[in-house]
């Protein structure tokens, strides 16, 4: 049985285990499974329009190649900073697949090019969702993600600085507001604290082992942590049970939550079903919440496990 009663769903890039991902109709999907939070990722258009979108490319999921042949740069990629936000507009969106064969990402996922899927922009998304709390009397949040700041500075734009003026402007100012904001660049998430001086709820993704050595620093600047589940799992003893690094534990006594990514029941990997995925991240390695593509399946778990699902405790 679990025994922490307070923790997180977070729709990764909306409902994407069932429609094309960071789609407002898999953001819809994604609202009526009640996850605490809907993920966006926010890359930039040429015009400084943050469009929500996985990749800093267009190619792996839109008909760009098609669309606008002539755009394309010498490494064979299409940038979502080379197009206005118009000219995204004009784009098809399908499933992920690879852009070498052509095939999807998750094959039993929906089809490719089938039914009609666009790009959005961050203000978008917001007033779907803010509009649904309304309509519903709900009060999900949403988890926008600064994507590749570096990238965008390269190219003479604050992200950042662009991202959290439109937060601002739609409510989202403090930790009392209904948003976390993540990034997996550390010197840019601490810069939205100290130089841009955010009162946001701030979490600092990671993806390297070496990243565990940096708890105390990541601290100092933000509220939580969010690392990949497979950084934590050390494998199995000779009872059979689950061995953990020690990255929760010491997230904890630093005040620090712990959101992992990314959990999806076509995608198990050692495990024998999504429930057992999630029983070893929520007893086993003692997880504030989970970032996961089939939200509805996270949340009746919880349900049968006789929790109710709160906002992130503040």
């Amino acid at each position: 049985m679990i025994k922490n009663t307070k923790k997180t769903i977070i729709a990764h890039r909306g409902a994407s285990g069932y429609l094309p991902e960071h789609t407002l109709p898999a953001k819809t999907m994604a609202y009526a499974m009640h996850p605490d939070f809907l993920e966006q990722d926010l890359v930039l258009s040429k015009d400084d329009i943050p469009i929500v979108i996985h990749d800093i490319y267009l190619d792996n999921i839109t008909n760009v190649a098609e669309k606008f042949p002539n755009k394309v740069r010498n490494d064979n990629r299409f940038y979502v900073i080379d197009f206005t936000y118009n000219e995204l507009l004009q784009l098809n969106v399908t499933e992920r697949f690879d852009v070498k064969t052509d095939n999807a990402i998750f094959k039993n996922r929906f089809p490719l090019w089938k039914s009609h899927f666009k790009l959005h922009s961050l203000q978008d998304e917001i007033e779907l969702i803010q509009g649904l709390n309304k309509s519903t009397g709900n009060n999900i949040g949403i988890y926008p993600e600064i994507k590749d700041p570096y990238f965008h500075n390269k190219a003479g734009k604050d992200i950042s600085r662009i991202v959290l003026k439109i937060l601002s402007d739609y409510g989202y100012k403090t930790k009392k507001d209904n948003c976390i904001l993540q990034c997996f660049d550390a010197i840019e998430l601490k810069r939205i604290r100290i130089e841009l001086k955010s009162e946001l709820f701030l979490v600092q993704l990671i993806e390297f082992k070496e990243n565990e050595k940096h708890l105390k620093e990541y601290a100092t600047y933000a509220d939580g942590l969010g690392p990949w589940y497979k950084l934590i799992l050390k494998g199995k003893d000779k009872q059979g049970h689950w061995q953990t690094t020690s990255l929760v534990k010491e997230a904890h006594k630093l005040g620090l939550v712990v959101h992992a990514y990314t959990f999806r029941a076509d995608d198990l990997g050692v495990f024998s079903s999504f429930d057992e995925l999630l029983e070893i991240g929520f007893n086993t390695l003692k997880l504030d919440g989970v970032f996961t593509d089939f939200p509805d399946k996270a949340v009746s778990f919880l349900k049968n496990y006789q929790l109710f699902l709160a906002p992130l405790p503040i």
